[in-house]
């Protein structure tokens, strides 16, 4: 495989760089820069909303869906300039997850419904996956669905939900055959989160937020047409959006940002009178930090161009999600370990991104590296444990 930038594509790098210069104001970029999870949504929703009016929130939506018509290498080299410009993470729960789903597998009148208000982030969605007891083993789930008339009556609790404080509607996976094989009797229905029955309850974590919530489903009504495709064919619309989930959750851009961010600690930080930069083992490991953030990047870029592989997709994604996951966390860690006795302070993020904080003893480099080094503990267990996806490599690409 062999890919380089073409003039064209060097010509579009510079468009989307102009156009980021001039949208994004330097507050946002020093939100942005300081945490993956604010204590408010509001500059991701206005930045969904600035895309969306330009046509590029949806990178790698098909053209026909309302995405740009950009090639693989275009969409990557606009979220990588994204990233790289201190821009708000958008929410990929609608864009990566459910929204391809919708296009890919719902019907005209879904397509209609949702499609628009999630390409302009006036609709915010959570992924109701997840259950006490049904984690990595989605097949054995136990929410259920009952058909009453033109309603799916549901009941059943799901867990670590994604900013579901944040979302609108979720997809949820829930139960509407018990007499078939586990996954046989799985559906994917769309729900109101402001729907009668619906509770969300925070959990708090280690990080010091609440970045994920519990959902309580009791007797919830939802009509039956805004079930995604037939009953029990939620195993399949689910193990196309995990592929899509494990793609994304390499997370390629984040890892440049942090690498361009471990430079500024380290830059600033010293030992001994001398800058962390400049110390020969420190500089040694981040250079292969540095080597493994670009051999991940050309992985990814294989997947999304569908080059050549003997192995199937969802082993290739399950192969980016553990190292991308492992690779995230081995940043944070060299990120704190730069920061030195100053990551001892653990900022709550709302104190994070107040400006007022930023004085000679705590500069602005510091909020945030910590809670960030915390929250990814749990990076190599969402969206797929990393014991469960060797497994699924395993199989799949090896055959045992």
């Amino acid at each position: 495989m062999r890919l380089k930038v073409s003039p064209e594509d060097d010509a579009f790098r510079s468009e989307v760089r102009a156009f980021l210069q001039g949208a994004l104001p330097d507050e946002v970029r020093r939100r942005s820069h300081i945490g993956m999870h604010p204590p408010h949504d509001e500059d991701r929703r206005w930045w969904n909303r600035v895309l969306g009016e330009k046509g590029w929130s949806a990178p790698h939506w098909p053209k026909e869906y309302g995405g740009p018509g950009w090639t693989p290498l275009q969409a990557h080299l606009f979220e990588y300039e994204c990233g790289m410009a201190g821009a708000p993470e958008l929410r990929w729960q609608g864009l990566r997850l459910i929204g391809p789903v919708i296009y890919t597998f719902g019907t005209a009148a879904q397509k209609a419904r949702f499609l628009p208000d999630i390409l302009s982030g006036k609709t915010l969605w959570a992924q109701g996956f997840s259950e006490p007891g049904a984690g990595s083993d989605l097949a054995s789930l136990r929410t259920s669905a009952v058909l009453d008339g033109a309603h799916y009556v549901i009941n059943g609790q799901k867990i670590w939900t994604t900013e579901a404080n944040y979302s609108d509607w979720g997809f949820f996976l829930v139960r509407t055959d018990n007499t078939v094989k586990p996954q046989r009797g799985i559906s994917m229905i769309l729900l109101d989160l402001k729907s009668p029955g619906v509770t969300v309850r925070g959990i708090p974590t280690i990080s010091g937020g609440c970045s994920t919530w519990e959902v309580f489903l009791e007797n919830v009504r939802v009509p039956a047409d805004q079930m995604i495709g037939a009953p029990g064919s939620g195993w399949d619309q689910a193990k196309f959006l995990l592929g899509n989930e494990r793609t994304a959750s390499a997370d390629i851009e984040k890892s440049w940002r942090d690498l361009k961010r471990i430079r500024e600690v380290a830059g600033n930080e010293q030992c001994n009178g001398k800058r962390i930069l400049d110390d020969p083992l420190f500089a040694a490991r981040l250079q292969e930090a540095e080597l493994l953030v670009q051999a991940l990047e050309w992985s990814v870029l294989r997947v999304l161009c569908n080059a050549p592989s003997e192995y199937p997709i969802a082993a290739r994604a399950s192969v980016l999600k553990v190292r991308g996951s492992e690779l995230q966390q081995r940043l944070t860690e060299l990120m704190t370990e730069a920061l030195g006795a100053r990551s001892l302070r653990h900022y709550p993020r709302e104190e994070a991104f107040d400006p007022g904080i930023v004085n000679a003893l705590w500069p602005e480099h510091v909020p945030g590296v910590t809670v960030d080094h915390l929250y990814l503990r749990a990076l190599t267990i969402y969206g797929g444990a990393r014991e469960v996806q060797k497994n699924i490599i395993s199989k799949l690409a090896f055959g045992f």
